[in-house]
């Protein structure tokens, strides 16, 4: 059969055909405040646009099914700007790995967490390693801005603010490249400091700072730095670097599995 490239598409016979050989990308996102200028949508509006563009582009050596986004994350450090709709660290960690086991149940062997969200990352991650440690299965988690960084950083990404900040020019770029009715005017401005190009996807170590959110109101770097046509550049290098990363990944889980390419 064709395969479809979402998997809500597909009927339960359809998914019981295609499972063995399939690749399910899963997008993660969340519902939260971003500024007071971009929707609460904002993560999952952009993880979905990159997944289903990355498995668009893998096809056909990925069989790649794009599995419906999960619009909730992990997101108690915004609930107090209000338009938050999270839940707790034991909630998404559990919902994630019966979303896992669920695919796992329905024959699924490969998969693919996309995450959209900062705040979901240690968790997806955590929640790929549990699955596969109590199935014979392969298993993946990423954020798309760490998975394509070297993409990123080379079309520009860093350079007006944040990698991949908060609601700051990297962010409004991709939402004003997407669906630019949604970006309220005027978008606030900041002057940039020498951290607004990190040379790393990460810190060394992580730091909480207690009322952090608070006090540089919800938003990072410059919103008003953000254009669409940046939006579109770093779309473009996000969804050819998670591209990549999911051929590397089904050739390798293939491999392991004991089968060839389909």
């Amino acid at each position: 059969m064709d395969l479809p490239l979402l998997l809500s598409e597909l009927t339960r016979g359809e998914a019981r055909e295609v499972a063995a050989r399939a690749l399910v990308v899963l997008p993660t996102g969340a519902t939260e405040q971003h500024g007071p200028h971009l929707p609460v949508g904002t993560d999952s509006l952009s993880v979905e646009a990159v997944a289903r563009g990355a498995a668009a582009a893998a096809r056909p050596a990925v069989p790649a099914l794009v599995a419906p986004t999960l619009a909730y994350g992990s997101s108690p450090h915004h609930l107090p700007f209000g338009g938050t709709m999270s839940v707790s660290t034991e909630t998404y960690y559990r919902l994630v790995c019966d979303l896992l086991e669920s695919l796992v149940a329905g024959g699924f062997r490969r998969v693919f967490i996309v995450n959209g969200h900062g705040g979901n990352s240690e968790l997806v991650q955590l929640a790929a390693r549990d699955v596969a440690l109590r199935h014979d299965v392969a298993v993946a988690a990423g954020s798309y801005w760490t998975i394509a960084w070297e993409r990123l950083t080379a079309a520009g990404a860093g350079r007006a603010g944040h990698l991949p900040g908060h609601a700051g020019a990297f962010e409004t770029s991709l939402v004003a490249a997407l669906r630019p009715e949604l970006v309220r005017e005027p978008r606030p401005a900041r002057e940039l400091d020498e951290r607004a190009s990190p040379p790393m996807p990460a810190d060394p170590y992580r730091v909480e700072l207690h009322g952090f959110w608070q006090r540089i109101d919800g938003y990072s770097d410059s919103p008003a730095s953000a254009s669409a046509a940046d939006g579109r550049r770093f779309l473009e290098a996000a969804v050819a670097g998670v591209a990549e990363a999911l051929a590397s990944f089904y050739a390798r889980a293939a491999a392991a599995q004991g089968e060839g390419a389909p």
